[in-house]
């Protein structure tokens, strides 16, 4: 007897929905169109106001509706900026990867917990202190950097 995939298939198809719904929404919510079309419905709001004589239930529309539509966005927002963030961090650790001399233990650095990628941090800090020591001394780098030339121009 074989067995179906059951309430995994089902997951995958809502996740599939889901995902593709989510990059839709966050494509063209960001628009122009979809901030003109919020500036219309917020304007046939304020015009209907005197017809409903600035009513409760006239008020409770608004509020109703902005609020659920915030409440849905915020979740459409954050699934769209785990994927960016997923995405990102992998092509981040393929350069990593790649290059001759980077230290590959930099990977999965964002599975650390707090105090030890601040100890890391603190070491990259430190690194970039003696190189700009190092610098400074061999007299690469000014300590003043030059001034803006078209802020001298003005004065």
């Amino acid at each position: 007897m074989i067995e179906s995939d059951g309430p995994q298939k089902q997951e995958n198809w809502f996740l599939c929905l889901f995902n593709r719904f989510s990059k839709f929404a966050s494509r063209y919510s960001g628009h122009p169109v979809a901030f003109c079309l919020a500036m219309l419905i917020v304007i046939v709001w304020a015009v209907t106001g005197p017809l409903f004589s600035y009513s409760d239930t006239w008020q409770l529309v608004i509020n109703t509706g902005t609020t659920i539509i915030t409440f849905l966005m915020v979740f459409l927002i954050q699934n769209t900026q785990n994927r960016d963030m997923a995405a990102t961090q992998i092509k981040l650790d393929e350069l990593i990867r790649s290059l001759e001399n980077a230290q590959n233990s930099m990977l999965d650095l964002e599975e650390m917990q707090e105090d030890d990628l601040e100890k890391v941090r603190s070491q990259y800090e430190d690194l970039a202190r003696a190189s700009r020591r190092d610098s400074s001394a061999a007299g690469q780098m000014e300590e003043n950097p030059p001034a803006d030339p078209k802020k001298s121009e003005r004065t």
